[in-house]
């Protein structure tokens, strides 16, 4: 879930508003959409995990097919039809590792385990206040805050815990800091972006180190106030974003080098999300300032082997004009088709757009409720899934 200061806050008022007078939602049944076919490569598709709002069970599952062309919307619903809550509330990440298809599920304390191809629940998780999840070696890594959903100073600190593929248990634990958000792995060291984001201004400023090995942390890095995104370029280099405090520190993304933790390269431009395909940092910045009441918005590229801010933009003018709020972004390794999605008002049906590496609109179709994680499916296999 993308938290800048002034959505949390409303997400947390609809929280209070909604808690006691929940009720259970029908099963949505599938949708299916023919779009045009892509060539199958290594990529045979990708799922997208619709958010859907705070306490309304409104999180859904997006299937695109690659060799077809078909878009199945909510396909959790339809492969799960005893699950009465659907996928829950909340989708907050989504990953793919072997045979298993997982989807983090914020609110509702859960990570929900399908199959792959059928998407089917396998194991539902218990986690309190999950967020994000990235896998290495026969594991996945699950970020936490470990406490409720409120404001306040006295947030415990978060947690990465360790779960084996194979028994989907979790097998250990160990603290970082204040509302962990994303996390990268770059050899054998794990990175996680600590937010504060629960007790403003009062934010966490660093990066946690955790040795996989041990499971332990080794180090701190300060980087900046509010952290969120974390994401590994080829040469094993981290972009950090920052989201500032929305008032009179702007948000920056930061270059780590993993060779000696320090900070290299610092970018003035918010990055409220981004992807790395290639040599290209693909980046949307979504920027709120309560000093104009407004929101500042682009679409950037780096190039990554150089670290240099690229002049031109990854959409056409006639997509980033018609979007209302930019949200979710993935860009397919092998084609380089550049996948945005659109989270509109936050509260109905979300756009999903896809643009070739030319800047050509491929297709634009209608999602979910705040359409925002993407997972490809690929056809390569990792052992002990």
């Amino acid at each position: 879930m993308k938290t800048n200061f002034k959505f949390w806050l409303l997400l947390v008022f609809a929280a209070i508003a909604f808690q006691g007078c929940q009720e259970e939602d029908p099963i949505i049944p599938e949708e299916v959409v023919v779009l045009p076919p892509e060539t199958v490569t290594t990529v045979q598709g990708f799922y997208l995990l619709n958010e859907g709002n705070m306490n309304m069970n409104k999180a859904s599952l997006d299937y695109y097919d690659y060799e077809t062309g078909t878009y199945k919307r909510n396909v959790y619903g339809q492969a799960n039809p005893d699950a009465t809550l659907g996928l829950g509330d909340v989708g907050n990440d989504i990953g793919i590792y072997g045979s298993k298809l997982y989807t983090v599920i914020n609110n509702s304390n859960k990570v929900e385990v399908m199959d792959i191809v059928t998407a089917k629940r396998l194991k539902v998780i218990d986690a309190k206040n999950c967020r994000y999840i990235t896998f290495a070696n026969g594991k996945a890594y699950l970020s936490a805050y470990d406490g409720e959903v409120q404001l306040g100073e006295n947030s415990p600190n978060g947690f990465v815990a360790e779960i084996d593929t194979t028994s989907l248990a979790i097998t250990r634990t160990v603290k970082v800091g204040r509302q962990p958000e994303e996390m990268a792995i770059v050899g054998n060291k794990l990175y996680v972006a600590n937010s504060g984001g629960y007790s403003p201004p009062d934010y966490e400023k660093t990066v946690s180190v955790i040795d996989l090995s041990t499971f332990t942390k080794i180090k701190d890095i300060e980087v900046a106030i509010n952290l969120h995104r974390i994401e590994a370029d080829e040469d094993g280099d981290l972009y950090v974003s920052s989201r500032g405090d929305y008032f009179n520190i702007r948000p920056k993304l930061f270059v780590i080098d993993t060779k000696t933790d320090n900070i290299k390269k610092t970018f003035d431009i918010a990055c409220s999300n981004i992807t790395i395909a290639g040599e290209k940092a693909y980046i949307i910045g979504s920027e709120f300032s309560y000093a104009t009441g407004d929101w500042a918005i682009n679409y950037s590229m780096i190039n990554v082997k150089t670290e240099t801010l690229l002049s031109e933009s990854y959409l056409p003018k006639a997509v980033s004009d018609e979007i209302v709020m930019p949200y979710g972004i993935a860009v397919d390794p092998v084609s380089l088709n550049v996948y945005v999605t659109d989270a509109g008002d936050y509260v109905s049906p979300g756009k999903l757009y896809c643009i070739d590496k030319n800047g050509n609109t491929k297709f634009t179709v209608t999602t979910g409720d705040i359409p925002a994680h993407f997972a490809f499916k690929t056809k390569k296999t990792i052992i002990n899934p």
